[in-house]
């Protein structure tokens, strides 16, 4: 069973747009049996679980001393003797239905769902199942389907052998491959290949599954996310990018060109406003989705804005359903001191218990307005959570989604896969983002001009303070809202 992670975005409404977590690592329940792809390896990279950990990266120089050397040509014999013997049992339809139900019984997160659950309901499902032979696959995947749908989650689902290849194989790339982390013995991280579009532009350049990615242009990407990795690939359509990998650890280095036929559009938009007094400017920056350009484009933004001398800035998650959560907590880190909180994750499993911080200082510390909406939704939330409870932002518009759930997709020994809730999303101050969303600070302002969004704005600050906390006219909201200290 192969597994990896994912945040969908929400149902409806807003309308559902698939909510990829290119990477954190993968996590396996200790005791679910996972099957890694042969030398395998985001979550869509993004993979099982949590945002992934990240590890400082080696300067480019040291790319040939890192390398591990290479098995013996005796030890690669053995392993492929080994691997030759191994058979493969055949897998009953009854067996099939018994691994869909052991996931759930492992990991499922119980207050995902509409409905009542327990160890002891979910075993008496299993055996209520169990009463008569499973004759078809078909059949088998049907009584998954049900056994899904009686969690009352409808991010709780099964996916057919098609639905799972489709999704296994996201690519944010822009070269037909999806990236992962997989951890080493020594405990750093390989990145390697997870998924890889056939006939797309790595694999007709010589890219297989199961790859290990050494460099990216030059740039060593051991110890690297696979998010981090990812932005790297991305570029214009028709440019090409110069990949190092190795096979597996008894081939040599092999360096490979390949020609980028798929690009992210940039999900960031902005511009400079004059505020009324004509005194300072305003950076309005709007962010349409989290995908793998989201933070490199916002940076550049900023910076543009700030030369041209915005004094604030107002970023617009308005709509936005979500994405990459990976790149939303990356760019939450834009603005937050080192050492703040920017999520936290619960769940059953010990392994999706995680805090997520800054591990730096802002980049930028002027002060800020997030705009949201009903249809603000999943990492937008993160982002949104982030900067308000750490009191970099204040939130203006309307309650956003509330979808807070962390889904991982596991992949059943026929080739199908299951969708399961297993996780939940809890802000700095402790609150569960599922089914409650944030209330900002501020109501919808009247009319739709920015100006007027920006009429509440103070002056412009003096010169920085020693602190990094906001002027307190930022902080001036009702008296139902507790400002920060």
């Amino acid at each position: 069973m192969r597994a990896f992670s994912l945040s969908s975005s929400p149902p409806s409404p807003p309308p559902p747009s698939p909510e990829r977590i290119p990477n954190p690592s993968v996590i396996f329940p200790n005791t679910l049996r996972t099957i890694l792809l042969k030398s395998t390896a985001v979550a869509v990279s993004f993979s099982l679980l949590s945002s992934s950990p990240f590890f400082p990266s080696a300067p480019a120089s040291a790319l040939d001393t890192r390398v591990a050397s290479p098995l013996s040509a005796d030890l690669c014999a053995e392993v492929g003797r080994e691997e030759g013997k191994t058979t493969q049992p055949q897998l009953t339809n009854e067996a099939l239905v018994d691994e869909a139900w052991e996931i759930v019984n492992q990991i499922f997160l119980p207050d995902a769902g509409s409905r009542p659950w327990s160890p002891e309901l979910w075993l008496q499902k299993k055996e209520d199942i169990r009463q008569s032979r499973i004759q078809t696959r078909s059949r088998a995947h049907d009584i998954i389907r049900k056994m899904l749908a009686s969690l009352g989650d409808p991010y709780t689902r099964f996916l057919s052998p098609d639905e799972f290849t489709k999704m296994a194989k996201y690519d944010m790339t822009g070269i037909g491959v999806n990236l992962k982390e997989i951890p080493d013995a020594d405990g750093s991280a390989k990145l390697k290949v997870l998924g890889i579009i056939l006939d797309g532009p790595a694999h007709s350049a010589g890219v297989r599954q199961g790859d290990e990615l050494l460099s990216v242009n030059g740039i060593d990407v051991r110890g690297k996310s696979a998010f981090d990795a990812s932005s790297l690939l991305q570029g214009p359509k028709e440019t090409f990018v110069t990949i190092e990998v190795k096979h597996d650890n008894c081939s040599p280095i092999e360096s490979i060109k390949v020609e980028r036929q798929l690009s992210a559009r940039s999900p960031v938009f902005y511009r400079l406003e004059k505020l009324e007094n004509g005194d300072s400017s305003v950076g309005y920056i709007r962010i349409k989705e989290f995908n793998a350009l989201a933070k490199k484009d916002l940076v550049t933004a900023l910076k543009r804005l700030q030369n041209s001398g915005a004094t604030y800035f107002v970023l617009d998650l308005r709509d936005n359903l979500g994405g990459l959560v990976q790149a939303g907590i990356e760019i939450a880190k834009l603005f937050l001191e080192k050492g703040e909180t920017i999520i936290s994750t619960a769940g059953r499993d010990h392994q999706v218990q995680n805090r997520f911080v800054a591990e730096k200082a802002p980049f930028v510390k002027a002060p800020l307005i997030v705009m949201v909406n009903r249809r603000t939704a999943s990492a937008s939330e993160i982002v949104a959570s982030a900067l308000h409870d750490n009191c970099k932002a204040v939130l203006v518009g309307d309650k956003t989604f509330g979808k807070g759930l962390i889904q991982s997709v596991f992949e059943l020994h026929d080739g199908s896969g299951v969708v399961v809730t297993i996780g939940k999303y809890i802000t700095p101050k402790q609150l569960d983002i599922n089914g409650n969303g944030i209330q900002p600070d501020f109501n919808q302002f009247p009319g739709t001009q920015l100006s007027l969004s920006l009429s509440l704005l103070p002056p412009p600050p003096p010169p920085p303070p020693p602190s990094p906390s906001l002027p307190p006219s930022l902080c001036q909201v009702p008296s139902s809202y507790q400002p920060c200290k």
